[in-house]
């Protein structure tokens, strides 16, 4: 798929004869830096999805990256796996089109390409390699409907494996002008949960300390970027509020309230207060990473992961403060979804 949401065919998905009709179904796949996400979803007929199907698997493609420059081996055996899983169930569910995106890992890595060829001529799926933009583009896409159109700024925040997006809309005019919302400033730093996590161990005592700079070093990049007068005047007059799509923001309001096991339909859409978040973060960094692992909001696969892109969001909230952020299990896919729909005329 590309910037415009071009897709491929599904290789299957002819309804049997006398079958009643149904809404079409689309299929969107994004392939990050450390997760392999696919979504499968028709039209809800109101404007929003109807999920089919989901699958999401840590691989951690860029392990390793940021010092060799390549995809490992290992690193690319795990998203195989994951892909051909993926591939299984398009296959089975046969949608009218698929969208394929590949992120950061493959942007950065020298055979990226080289393995996206394999994936195409071995599994059927067509990834197109999407730029910085693009990428933040379709995650303020995938995260409108949650979007408080009585600010007026919103700061959508996407923590990947090896890069961060930031984006800043106003949200009425991105409610009224849909896929094609105007986006009042955007950024891309080189900052991911798996590239903070290998440049730096986490020391097993005075974690508090270690977090702090860390955070710290974060915010001087951070303040780099210049979002514009617009943008600064609605921070200064408290009109701003942030919705955070990623992996670290759903765990830590996951373990923030609770759960005894990760749940969607509680932890997208909620109003995150951000002492509630900062106090989150802090109970997970005075635990060990064998501790964070046994929270079934985290698991073993984040428990070296959840510190890296905490500081990274606490980085942004320093930067850029507002009181509450808004928690959105979507984004990018959600995004990918809505751009095939509006291709193929189905009304999402």
């Amino acid at each position: 798929m590309d910037s415009t949401g071009r897709s491929s065919p599904s290789r299957s998905g002819r309804r049997p004869p006398g079958a009643r009709p149904r809404a079409p179904l689309f299929a969107a796949l994004d392939l990050g830096t450390n997760n392999c996400r696919l979504l499968m979803a028709a039209s809800d007929g109101r404007g929003g999805l109807r999920v089919v199907d989901g699958y999401s698997r840590i691989v951690r493609l860029g392990e390793g990256l940021s010092q060799t420059g390549k995809l490992g081996e290992e690193a690319m055996a795990r998203a195989y796996l994951a892909l051909q899983a993926c591939a299984q169930r398009i296959e089975a569910r046969g949608p009218v089109a698929v969208g394929c995106v590949a992120t950061q890992a493959c942007r950065m890595a020298s055979n990226g390409e080289v393995f996206l060829n394999r994936v195409r001529k071995d599994l059927g799926l067509d990834f197109t390699i999407i730029t910085p933009e693009q990428e933040a583009r379709l995650s303020v896409l995938g995260c409108a409907s949650l979007f408080d159109r009585d600010m007026d700024v919103t700061m959508v925040v996407d923590i990947g494996g090896g890069s961060t997006e930031i984006s800043w809309v106003s949200p009425g005019e991105v409610l009224r002008a849909g896929l094609d919302a105007p986006v009042l400033a955007w950024a891309s730093t080189p900052l991911g949960v798996v590239t903070l996590a290998e440049e730096e161990s986490e020391p097993e005592h005075e974690r508090r300390d270690w977090y702090e700079a860390r955070v710290a070093r974060l915010c001087d990049m951070l303040r780099r970027i210049d979002p514009g007068e617009r943008v600064r005047e609605a921070y200064a007059k408290g009109r701003a509020h942030m919705v955070g799509t990623s992996g670290t923001v759903t765990s830590l309001a996951g373990v923030h309230m609770d759960l005894p096991r990760y749940e969607r339909a509680k932890v997208d859409g909620y109003w995150f207060d951000v002492g509630d978040c900062r106090a989150a973060m802090a109970r997970l960094l005075a635990q060990t990473p064998a501790q964070r692992a046994t929270n079934a909001c985290i698991g073993k696969d984040r428990a070296d992961l959840v510190v890296a892109g905490g500081a990274i969001l606490d980085a942004v909230l320093r930067v850029w403060p507002v009181e509450r952020i808004r928690v959105a299990d979507r984004g990018l896919r959600e995004g990918v979804l809505m751009r095939l729909m509006a291709q193929h005329g189905s009304r999402a």
